[in-house]
């Protein structure tokens, strides 16, 4: 079934829809929210509250743009507006991306902690960075979009999009080789 159908039978109150669309869209929009907010529960959580709005503000979607899009526009919205209001600061990553920091089963223990410290910076110098770049760094280099994915996902044109995934990557480095000299000087 066509998704503009789905939406439509939601509009009309058929609960089938509605679960159709969230199973649809369920998976995609908890990565989005595990990866801006680095804990399972908060994930869950968010990913209801982005359901929640969406049920409030399907009637507002027009049909003749992407649904897919639009609901991904919606999800980084309020998670960028959830990040202003309770300036969210993490201490622990459930699990972070394996292709970023992949973990070897047989490690010994002192190369895990080492590596579980690497984690722990990253996430800290990513959660430094202003949020308009933050969501476009994560969005390219830790979900793998590509920049036309994050530039349709952000609304933006792809120039200002790069832009940003630079600056931010430069932003991450400065942070990190300046993390990396204060360690060394003690």
């Amino acid at each position: 079934m066509q998704i503009d159908n789905i939406v439509k039978e939601c509009l009309d109150g058929s609960e089938g829809a509605w679960c159709m669309l969230v199973n649809a869209y369920s998976k995609r929009i908890f990565n989005m929210a595990y990866q801006f907010a680095g804990s399972f529960e908060e994930a869950e959580d968010l990913t209801q509250d982005i359901f929640l709005k969406l049920h409030s503000a399907l009637s507002k979607y027009d049909f003749k743009k992407d649904f897919r899009a639009w609901l991904l526009t919606l999800s980084k919205n309020y998670l960028i507006d959830q990040y202003r209001k309770t300036k969210w600061e993490k201490k622990t990553r459930d699990e972070f991306d394996e292709h970023l920091l992949a973990s070897d089963t047989e490690e010994n223990p002192e190369i895990g902690l080492m590596k579980e410290e690497n984690k722990r910076i990253v996430w800290s110098a990513l959660n430094s960075l202003p949020s308009e770049i933050r969501i476009t760094v994560i969005l390219r280099d830790i979900q793998g979009k590509s920049y036309e994915e994050v530039a349709e996902i952000m609304s933006l044109p792809l120039g200002t999009v790069k832009s940003r995934i630079n600056r931010g990557r430069l932003q991450l480095a400065k942070i990190l080789k300046e993390k990396k000299e204060i360690e060394n000087e003690v």
